[in-house]
């Protein structure tokens, strides 16, 4: 009973960004759903009338099926970019299939006797197919279409790792910081969508069906006819106004300002918290609306930046110093820094600006009863023993040229076994003895909160981490205002402040929003 309480408590919270989310996650679906049957319905009547274009089409929908929806989406990044482009793509993809298998299955079970006898009364080829036809398949494309929209819902969640928003915002946020109501409040209205879209297009599917199909067809009059035809068009006009409220949503819910920026955040509690803190920040000292796009990962955001589908966000000296430029060799801060700015702006036309004033480096922790029980200290210490250890490291550590393949090689490291964990969740895994060592971030709370030693990278190959703000010099060339307002927040952050922010959101399960506005307002810059 405490628990549901918590939950409706938190749901009271966040009712307002909950509500957001549930209609982005229905406008993708909705628009999603739309374009598979218009694609789909006309596939699966091609090949009805065309035999030899059907192994071809369904094998291919097949492969497509296949193809994992985080690979595909992947892949779509440097074509479609980031939001709900991509999005919509990948559902599409994986809405055909049922789609086109049901329509061409519904229209070939139709009796050749049937047809024949349209053919006899002087109906041409298309009123075949329309007036005898797809009426009769109807059902069976219907259910195609059913299968399609529910299974739709689940996969738009997948939409908040490229940005495009959705009730996957939600959970993911709350699977990374292990918050049980977080993901919740994002689950069980995805849940509840589900199942209301499969009732709607269940109505749909009734009201298409021909009443000579349906159980009251030996007792039909007039008088049930006519009902059965105004309700009819009562669903259909229900689910009309659904489609078209989905397309004017994405037409006119644009932001229609003038002034106008898009800021991206990575994918951790950090980069949240920051990504806030800048949108809070220009919010309230200009004129300029932000577009805040959050849960990317590191190499879509960057992606993304030089697409010009983002003009700010911040990144770690280390970051571009190793996994974007491909530098090996560490040096000191002022020295990476350095390179960072030169190489950016040649190579990417890209400025780094001052950085904030932490440095985020990445560390291997441990437990404390494991570092005292093989005497960790180091990493040379470490490495000493590390055959008889599991590492559980987040997947982007474990490929990254400034990671830990060549961490292994520096120190001559071998683990028992290395898996890949993503998020808060590795935690968990350290905490439960099922890994003995995890990546982490030198300002990340969940270090206090489960008290772990951090050890010494005693040959210094991690190089520095200092957070500072990449940005489009073509935004600040369109809005030179914004130049002084970001210099606001030059060398203001430091280790414990970013780790104290961090743990606010991270173990106190505070929103990053309310935690980036609290601590402009105790700069006195909100």
């Amino acid at each position: 009973m405490g628990f549901l309480m918590e939950l409706l408590e938190y749901i009271t919270l966040n009712i307002d960004e909950i509500i957001s989310r549930v209609f982005e996650h229905l406008q993708l679906t909705v628009l999603s759903v739309t374009i598979s049957i218009l694609i789909g319905v006309p596939l699966g009547i091609l090949i009805s009338y065309i035999k030899g274009l059907k192994k071809p089409i369904l094998g291919l929908s097949n492969v497509m099926q296949a193809i994992p929806s985080l690979a595909l989406l992947g892949f779509l990044i440097p074509f479609l970019g980031i939001g709900e482009a991509p999005a919509i793509f990948m559902v599409v993809i994986y809405s055909l299939l049922p789609i086109i298998k049901n329509t061409t299955t519904g229209l070939d079970s139709i009796s050749k006797e049937m047809v024949e006898v349209a053919k006899g009364i002087g109906m041409t080829r298309f009123q075949v197919l329309t007036k005898v036809k797809l009426p009769l398949a109807l059902p069976v494309i219907m259910a195609g279409v059913r299968i399609s929209a529910v299974t739709s819902v689940g996969l738009v969640t997948m939409a908040a790792f490229i940005g495009a928003g959705g009730l996957g915002y939600l959970v993911y946020s709350g699977i990374r910081t292990v918050n049980n109501l977080q993901i919740l409040a994002g689950a069980i209205p995805a849940c509840m969508m589900a199942l209301s879209i499969d009732f709607l297009v269940s109505l749909v599917e009734k009201a298409v069906t021909p009443i000579s199909f349906t159980d009251k067809a030996q007792s039909a009059n007039h008088s049930s006819i006519k009902k059965f035809n105004i309700r009819k068009k009562i669903v259909l006009c229900s689910a009309l106004l659904l489609l078209l409220s989905a397309f004017a949503a994405n037409i006119f819910g644009k932001t229609s300002e003038e002034k106008v920026i898009v800021i991206g955040a990575k994918d951790y509690t950090e980069q949240n918290i920051l990504g806030h803190i800048y949108s809070e920040l220009i919010k309230a000292n200009t004129d300029i609306s932000v577009d805040l796009k959050t849960e990317l990962g590191s190499q879509v955001v960057f992606t993304a930046i030089t697409n010009e589908e983002v003009d700010l966000y911040v990144d770690y000296t280390g970051t571009v110093y190793g996994s974007i430029l491909g530098y090996s060799k560490a040096n000191d801060s002022q020295t990476v820094y350095d390179i960072c700015v030169a190489d950016l702006k040649e190579k990417y036309n890209l400025l780094m600006l001052d950085p904030l004033g932490f440095n985020n480096t990445y560390t291997l922790s441990v437990r404390s009863d494991t570092a005292e029980k093989y005497g960790l200290k180091t990493y040379s210490d470490l490495a000493e023993v590390s055959n008889r250890l599991t590492l559980g490291a987040t997947f982007e550590i474990l490929n990254r040229n400034d990671g830990i393949p060549n961490l292994l090689i520096a120190y001559d490291m071998t683990f028992k076994e290395m898996i890949g964990i993503d998020g808060t969740p590795r935690y968990t895994a350290i905490a439960n003895d099922e890994i003995q060592v995890t990546d982490a971030f030198s300002t990340d709370g969940m270090l206090l909160q489960y008290d772990l030693v951090v050890l010494e990278d005693d040959k210094g190959f991690f190089p520095p981490y200092q957070a500072a703000p990449v940005v489009r010099p073509e935004i600040l060339v369109t809005y030179p205002e914004l130049e002084t307002v970001l210099e606001k927040l030059t060398g203001i952050l430091d280790d414990d402040t970013m780790r104290e922010l961090n743990y606010q959101v991270d173990v106190l399960k505070k929103n990053p929003k309310d935690v980036a506005i609290e601590f402009l307002e105790s700069k006195g810059m909100n």
